[in-house]
């Protein structure tokens, strides 16, 4: 059941809510009991044997949370490496093993057959959830003793499927408050909208550049060359479609959350305005950031052992989060690549401030170095999109302007080239959701003063604003006749 589907929006939705409330109206927990089997009947929905999978998970991982918290970090040690070693073996049973039974019968010569394993949806996202509740709990952080609770923690359906990936400690203490469970008409008209331009992001703007990019690189996977122009065109069309299907994605979720009074963790603000692949990766998919920084470079050593190690660090980091986005080279190639970004980035700064210029660069600088930051992401998504390697080489050999002589096969004309102008505008010179819709807490570092200059627009529960919604909704609705999956469904 995906969020931009009419059964969603007009069956599954409002009878959660309605629910819900009816729920709340006898007792706190009797809703949330209530949210938890709808959750569970959302990620059913899908294929329900998996549910069963899901449903294991939750149980494992909420009765070895309850033992770390019993014991202390000598004996509870093992029990931690036993969970993580779980959890990730599971996910890589159902999303690498097919991937390492083909890549090991292909250099080592041994066939190794499989049957097709199908990927249990949001497997990467409840793992790593989970994961992060082990460790945390393992380090005093956090504690959960109710197994309700818990389950809505993992099971929670506006985040369940892509995230953000959340921390028990900023989720369930929300739904300790009284008013996560009263009719709110303020929040519930502020989730709804975000709700709305969420769903307009992903059906009029996404799917619409999806079908400028696909043709590109559907040919170019077939061994097609590409010219100069269809190359560009496809490349920029997906790094578009992929900001707003990620962003109209992550408005959705948070709009869910708020109509059952959580607020969920930013996870995509504005990456394309960084002015360095450092900044990028601090607003893109940034709850998965988090989880690598923490979970991951931290525990490697971080930047605790001199400069080479830190290094390294950053280039297994990337690598791990580029095979986290998929089971092949290309994401192999394209965490790689992020990591060496990184690595250039940090050194570029150590130089920096050994020369004592580690001040701003100022306006001119800030515009190199935006310019330089955003063709390296659109680059670097062409691996992360092509099907194949081959397909990828030919498709940035006709960036390169080094295809052979080529007529331009897939170019649709001036309507194509004005979607790309004004998803870049978009991107590039409008305020965000969480800017419009006032949702900045503060806490990512990242609300710079444009939200303040753009004060009056700033969302209000007003008349004016409420048109506005309903004429995206409108526009969104007539859409939904080619409801279409989130491209992070996929990892």
């Amino acid at each position: 059941m995906l969020f931009n589907s009419p059964l969603f929006i007009f069956c599954f939705l409002p009878a959660t809510l309605l629910l819900f409330h009816l729920g709340a109206r006898h007792s706190p927990r009797r809703a949330l009991a209530v949210l938890f089997a709808c959750s569970l009947f959302f990620y059913g929905w899908w294929r329900p044997p998996y549910l069963v999978l899901l449903g294991f998970s939750i149980v494992v991982n909420f009765l070895l949370g309850k033992s770390l918290a019993r014991r202390d970090r000598s004996t509870g040690r093992w029990l931690l490496i036993f969970g993580v070693v779980l959890n990730l073996g599971l996910l890589g049973y159902y999303k690498y093993a097919e991937f390492l039974a083909t890549n090991f019968t292909r250099f080592a010569g041994w066939g190794i057959e499989l049957d097709p394993i199908l990927l249990p949806l949001a497997i990467s996202f409840f793992t790593f959830q989970q994961i992060a509740y082990l460790v945390d709990t393992y380090q005093g952080k956090t504690e959960e003793s109710d197994f309700l609770r818990y389950g809505i923690f993992v099971s929670f359906f506006p985040q369940l499927i892509a995230g953000p990936i959340v921390h028990h400690g900023e989720m369930l203490p929300q739904f300790a408050r009284a008013d996560a469970f009263r009719v709110n008409p303020n929040r519930i008209a502020l989730g709804i909208t975000t709700f709305v331009i969420g769903l307009f992001k992903k059906v009029v703007v996404a799917d619409t550049l999806a079908a400028y990019a696909t043709p590109v690189f559907a040919a170019a996977d077939a061994g097609s060359p590409i010219s100069v122009l269809d190359a560009w065109c496809g490349a920029l069309a997906y790094t578009f479609q992929l900001y707003f299907d990620f962003s109209g994605y992550s408005d959705m979720a948070i709009g869910l959350g708020l109509l059952f009074g959580i607020q969920l963790p930013l996870n995509f603000f504005s990456p394309y305005r960084s002015t360095n692949i450092i900044e990028f990766w601090r607003r893109w998919h940034m709850t998965l950031s988090r989880f690598l920084r923490d979970y991951l470079y931290i525990p490697l050593g971080g930047n605790r052992h001199g400069r080479a190690r830190r290094y390294l660090n950053l280039l297994i980091t990337m690598l791990l989060g580029g095979l986290w986005h998929g089971a092949g080279w290309s994401f192999v190639l394209w965490g790689l690549l992020h990591g060496l970004y990184l690595v250039a980035n940090h050194a570029w700064h150590s130089l920096r401030r050994r020369v004592g210029k580690a001040d701003s660069l100022g306006l001119p600088g800030s515009l190199v170095g935006g310019t330089v930051t955003f063709g390296a992401v659109v680059f670097a998504w062409v691996l992360f999109r092509a099907e194949t390697l081959g397909g990828a080489i030919l498709v940035l050999q006709g960036m390169a302007g080094l295809s052979p002589e080529v007529r331009s096969l897939h170019f649709q004309g001036p309507l194509e080239l004005a979607w790309i102008i004004v998803a870049a505008i978009t991107c590039f010179s409008l305020p965000n959701t969480s800017q419009l819709m006032g949702l900045l807490d503060g806490g990512h570092g990242l609300a710079d003063q444009f939200t303040e200059e753009n004060r009056g627009l700033r969302w209000e529960p007003n008349l004016s604003h409420a048109a506005l919604a309903a004429a995206l909704t409108l526009a969104a609705l007539f859409g939904l006749n080619r409801v279409s999956e989130f491209l992070y469904f996929n990892f």
